[in-house]
């Protein structure tokens, strides 16, 4: 008595048939996930450009400062003075530095939320639309292998 193996093979591929995948939804996905990447690269590029020109700025004028100090002086006090402007001027620029990069993060901290809200809010409706057209073609495939109407 010889029995047949059933063609396991076969009947996968009848029934993944029977229920087709739109790839849509995925290159869709795949398209919002790449439109966010660039977003979020555009606002790290931005604030790299921007915290870049704060420290050249800063970076000049520490050494036009430091040119002022170098200066040969002819009273020994005038050295004195000349090193006390030049800790106070430093002093300051620091603080307006500082103050700088501090907007330059808060506006970075600020374009992020939002573009995580957004990307957020668009993963969520393109997730309910192709959990819909899936369930839409579940239903449509089902009722065509049941042969209901």
């Amino acid at each position: 008595m010889a029995t047949k193996a059933q063609d396991y093979t076969k009947t996968m591929q009848d029934m993944m048939g029977a229920f087709p995948m739109d790839m849509s939804a995925f290159q869709d996905g795949f398209k919002t996930y790449a439109a966010f990447g660039e977003k979020m690269s555009k606002v790290a590029l931005e604030a790299a450009e921007k915290s870049t020109e704060i420290s050249s700025a800063w970076t000049k004028a520490t050494i036009a400062k430091m040119g002022d100090v170098t200066k040969s002086k002819a009273e020994p006090t005038d050295y004195s003075k000349s090193m006390t402007d030049f800790a106070s001027a430093q002093a300051e620029m620091t603080s307006e530095s500082m103050a700088a990069f501090a907007e330059i993060a808060k506006k970075v901290q600020m374009e992020t939320v939002e573009l995580m809200l957004a990307a957020g809010k668009t993963a969520t409706e393109d997730m309910t639309t192709a959990a819909k057209k899936a369930g839409e073609e579940m239903t449509a495939a089902s009722k065509k292998v049941t042969g209901t109407k």
